[in-house]
């Protein structure tokens, strides 16, 4: 499984599509198998969806995301996880436990709250 996060100087990012950069992991059985930071390809309508899509990504977790891309996600039937703050580290490793916290999105957006379509797990 592919998750994502946004990141900005190795913490999530409070904003999903304005972050500097993203951190994509690849895990097998509860085990982190790859770890890469990539820059941002951009903020504009549907290209983060259609991106994280293409490298067969299924969960974002980031600090706070707009209702719109929430809806993109959801479109490619990707889940994601709102509301999160720490270093991308604990924060993977909370995700694999199962104990990872969702809150309300931290952006200036201000909408929803984690997690999104069903589940994360």
């Amino acid at each position: 499984m592919r998750i994502v996060i946004s990141t900005e100087n190795g913490n999530v990012a409070q904003h999903f599509g304005r972050c500097p950069e993203f951190t994509l992991v690849d895990i097998d059985k509860g085990i982190v198998t790859k770890k890469e930071i990539v820059p941002n390809p951009g903020h504009a309508p549907n290209v983060l969806p259609n991106y994280f899509h293409d490298l067969g990504c299924k969960t974002i977790i980031a600090g706070g995301m707009g209702s719109r891309a929430q809806q993109l996600f959801r479109t490619y039937d990707m889940d994601w996880i709102i509301g999160v703050q720490g270093d991308v580290d604990s924060i993977i490793d909370d995700y694999i436990e199962g104990t990872i916290t969702a809150g309300e999105s931290m952006c200036e957006h201000g909408e929803g709250k984690g997690p999104g379509t069903k589940k994360w797990d």
